[in-house]
Order: C-alpha cells, then sequence, then structure tokens
C-alpha cells in the first residue's frame, strides 16, 4: 500500500529554479536560525518557570516541555517530508484548519473569547488547541503555493485562478479566527497574506485597496466597542484608569520600570505575584524586565532580530519560487508576532493577546512556531542539497519493496 500511495509524487513538474544568491551558505543559516531559536526556547522555559511557579508550581512548565517535545516531533517530520511535498497538501490544510475554526466557536468561551478546542489526555488533564496558530502556518503555504503555481494570473482582477479567488480564501480564514474574538492574530495573518503576495508581485493598489478596506472595518468596530475603545483610550496614561481598563498595561510598565537596567534578580519578581494578569503567557516579557532588567530585554530583541537576520537570508537564498515566498511569508509571521507583542508590553499599541513567539506561555504557539522553524529549516537544506525529500522518501520505497 505505501509503495502505491508514494507513486502519487513521482512525475511532478519541475518548478523554475531561482539563483538563490545570498553570499552564505545555506547551513550556516540554517545553523544560526536553530541556535537562536534554541536561545530563544530555553530562555522562555527558564522564566516560565519563574513566572508561574509562585501561582501554579511546575504544572506549566511541564506542560510547555511536553508542547515543546510534540512541537520537535511534529517539525521533524515536516522536515524530513519537505515544504515542497508539503505544499501539495495545502488545500486540504487550509481546509482542516477551517473546521478547527468553526469547531472552536461551540467550546465555552474564555474571557469571551472562542479560541480553544479543548479535550482530556491521559496523565495531562485538559488540552487546549489554538487552531489559530497553526491557520498562519497553513495560510502561509497556501498563499505561497497559489501564488508559485498561477505566477501569471494571480495579480490578474478577471481571471479565474486570479486575486479574487485568492482573496477569498484569505478573507474565509481571517473572518474565522475573526469570528472566535481574536483581533490580533486575524490582523496578523492577514498582514502576513498579504506581505507574501507583495513578494509574489501583487499589485500595490490592490495592496493599498485591501488595507484601507481591512482598515476601516477593525476602526469601525474598535469605535463601537466601548471595552476596545477604552483600551485605545488608555494607551497614552494608563495609570487614571490604573484599576480598570488600563489595569494590565499600568501594571506591564511597573514591572518593566521596576526592574532598571539588570533586574531585581530571577525569581524576584513581586508584580508577578496576583498583580500582573497572563504573566506567563502575553506579559511574560514584563516579568523578563521586571527580574533581569531592561538589559535582558534588549538581548531578546536582539535575538528575535538575529532570528529574522537568518530566516530572512534562507528565504532570499531559495531555488524555488515557492521556498522563497513560504520563507518570506514565515519570517514576517513570526517578526511581527514578536513586535506586536513588545509593543503591547511597553503600551505603545493596545493590549491584545499576542503571546511572545517561543517565549510565552501556550502550547499551539510554541508548537507553531517550531514547525515553522523546521519549513525554514527545510528551504534552506533544499538550497543545499535539491530534492534531499524526495532521496529520503526514495530509500523508504525501496526498503518496503526489498521486503516485500
Amino acid at each position: 500500500m505505501l509503495p502505491m500511495a508514494l507513486q502519487m509524487f513521482e512525475n511532478r513538474p519541475a518548478e523554475p529554479e531561482l539563483s538563490g544568491e545570498t553570499g552564505t551558505d545555506p547551513y550556516v543559516n540554517a545553523m544560526g536560525l536553530l541556535t537562536v531559536t534554541v536561545i530563544l526556547v530555553s530562555l522562555g522555559l527558564t522564566m516560565l518557570y519563574s513566572a508561574s511557579f509562585v501561582l501554579s508550581g511546575i504544572n506549566f512548565f511541564k506542560k510547555q516541555l511536553i508542547w515543546i517535545i510534540g512541537g520537535v516531533l511534529a517539525g521533524t517530520a515536516v522536515f524530513m517530508t519537505g515544504y515542497r511535498r508539503l505544499s501539495q497538501y495545502r488545500g486540504l490544510f487550509l481546509l482542516i484548519c477551517w473546521a478547527m475554526l468553526v469547531g472552536a466557536l461551540f467550546f465555552l468561551p474564555v474571557n469571551g473569547a472562542r479560541r480553544w478546542i479543548r479535550f482530556p489526555l491521559p496523565a495531562l488533564g485538559e488540552v487546549s488547541i489554538q487552531p489559530s496558530e497553526l491557520t498562519k502556518i497553513a495560510l502561509c503555504l497556501f498563499v505561497a503555493g497559489y501564488c508559485t503555481d498561477f505566477a501569471r494570473s494571480f495579480s490578474s482582477l478577471k481571471h479565474w485562478r486570479g486575486i479574487v479567488p485568492l482573496a477569498f480564501y484569505v478573507v474565509v480564514t481571517g473572518g474565522l479566527v475573526w469570528a472566535g474574538r481574536d483581533m490580533g492574530t486575524c490582523l496578523l495573518i492577514l498582514a502576513t497574506a498579504g506581505a507574501v503576495m507583495v513578494a509574489a508581485g501583487l499589485y500595490l493598489r490592490y495592496v493599498f485597496l485591501g488595507a484601507a478596506g481591512v482598515l476601516a472595518y477593525f476602526a469601525a468596530h474598535v469605535l463601537s466597542d466601548p471595552e476596545r475603545l477604552s483600551r485605545v483610550v488608555t494607551i497614552s496614561d494608563p495609570s487614571k484608569d490604573g484599576l480598570g481598563a488600563g489595569y494590565q498595561l499600568y501594571r506591564s510598565l511597573m514591572a518593566l520600570g521596576s526592574g532598571g537596567w539588570f533586574g531585581l534578580g530571577f525569581g524576584q519578581g513581586r508584580l508577578k505575584i496576583k498583580y500582573l494578569p497572563e504573566q506567563h503567557t502575553d506579559f511574560i516579557l514584563a516579568v523578563v524586565g521586571e527580574e533581569l532588567g531592561l538589559a535582558a530585554i534588549w538581548l531578546i530583541i536582539l535575538l528575535y532580530l538575529l532570528w529574522g537576520f537568518f530566516a530572512l537570508r534562507i528565504a532570499l537564498g531559495a531555488k524555488t519560487r515557492l521556498g522563497m515566498l513560504l520563507g518570506l511569508g514565515l519570517t514576517v509571521a513570526i517578526q511581527l508576532q514578536a513586535t506586536i507583542n513588545l509593543a503591547v508590553i511597553s503600551g505603545s499599541i493596545p493590549t491584545k493577546g499576542m503571546p511572545a513567539p517561543f517565549i510565552s506561555y501556550g502550547g499551539s504557539n510554541i508548537a507553531a512556531s517550531i514547525i515553522a522553524v523546521s519549513l525554514l529549516l527545510s528551504i534552506a537544506k533544499e538550497s543545499a542539497c535539491p530534492g534531499y525529500s524526495d532521496n529520503f522518501f526514495e530509500s523508504i520505497k525501496n526498503k518496503f519493496r526489498k521486503k516485500s
């Protein structure tokens, strides 16, 4: 059965190669990306232990570690399969994500949001999956594949493989994420999809038109929602409503300010003890600032910039259009998410649920981030060793043939 199933991968049309000139060995970029990722994940586990131990012991630390292991296993499978092979099933992946996003709407809301699918697992208790995190990866893969397969027509307004069908898929995806009251992730995936389309050569007039429509819609929604509007108003001075809409931001700024340059010491943070909401998830960097100081925040920013540097070089060094567009999309998604989280904890933009990549607690977020890294490593490997995944599956087929 397996050899027959694998025949569907044979005789694929060859994708045009790009120059892939970045001036460095793909292995150097891959090792740099992997090293920075390991440092960020290790730092995240360390700070998660400090941020959550007082309230729940090692419970969050243990769950995060299990999700990391699961993410590494899934990422290994992704890397071995290869991004080109996975792209053939991009439509199926997106449909599965749509089904999960719809399914999440039927679960009980948490803080008014329906973003999670919850189910029990032995020895782990209740496990939550946030479909929107996986949707970011699936949409990047879908848009990159669409813009690659229909490179000559995807910018056309009238062609049946043009911008209208692609916009439909993107808008439906964003709408389903929005239906779960996840405004931040909705804007993130729309911006990421837009960046991929721009890199693929989409006419800028369509970009400006789409961006204007999205921003107008969200502006109208914020103005009509007193709760969201209060978050915008309190940015200038959260202390004026320190017990209301500005509570979370006010406590975050207090944590960052009390830490000074070098912090109060690991584990010595005070605001994480019942005073800073979401101290182990969206606001974990505020705990970093309080305990390790502003120097640690700048170090994390540097690590994120290094991550983006290596990821971008992998994307620009890709030998295929698909690899370049996918790599750019994944880079934008992670970098934009990190930027939004840093902007939120510092009061630069309104408070919204957006975890810090590789650092914040959240199983779906850390697993999706690791899978994104695996896809980037797959692009780098393909640049250094074209067809590596095909050779891997060919060796599996040969082993099965010998046994039969």
